[in-house]
């Protein structure tokens, strides 16, 4: 298991009423109505789950893109990351989760940006987390 050496920041939230409720981190800051999205039988009137996921993914991952890129001397600021984040039914019975990061390097050529996106799915601290639960799609668009 992939364990960090040392905790450099640490943030709690709090949920209630799960999907249909409310969530909070602790410091304040941001407070969530949370609802179920539509096509789950839900108002959709509110966050969820996969958006905050998606949002939290995407924006690591495009940390991480910059990490490595900073190494080699690559300029990746006019990057762009999408993480795609879909749940659904498992052969368990349960839910299970799947992403598509969708990577754009504008003015990087494909066999490097190719490189550079499976090294930061290496570093980034989501892709270590999902790795093995989750199916990861990497696309370079």
């Amino acid at each position: 298991m992939d364990r960090p050496t040392s905790i450099l920041y640490r943030d709690s939230a709090t949920a209630t009423g799960g999907r249909d409720g409310r969530s909070m981190l602790s410091e304040g800051g941001l407070v969530l109505a949370m609802a179920i999205p539509k096509s789950m039988g839900g108002s959709g009137e509110g966050s969820n789950p996969e958006q905050l996921f998606a949002l939290g993914y995407a924006s690591c991952f495009s940390s991480a893109l910059a990490f490595v890129a900073r190494a080699k001397s690559v300029d990746v600021s006019k990057s762009r990351v999408t993480a795609d984040v879909g749940i659904g039914r498992n052969a368990a019975g349960g839910f299970a989760l799947a992403v598509e990061l969708k990577v754009a390097m504008p003015g990087i050529d494909a066999a490097q940006g190719q490189q550079l996106v499976e090294a930061a799915h290496q570093v980034c601290p989501y892709s270590n987390a999902t790795r093995g639960n989750i199916d990861v799609k990497l696309s370079l668009v």
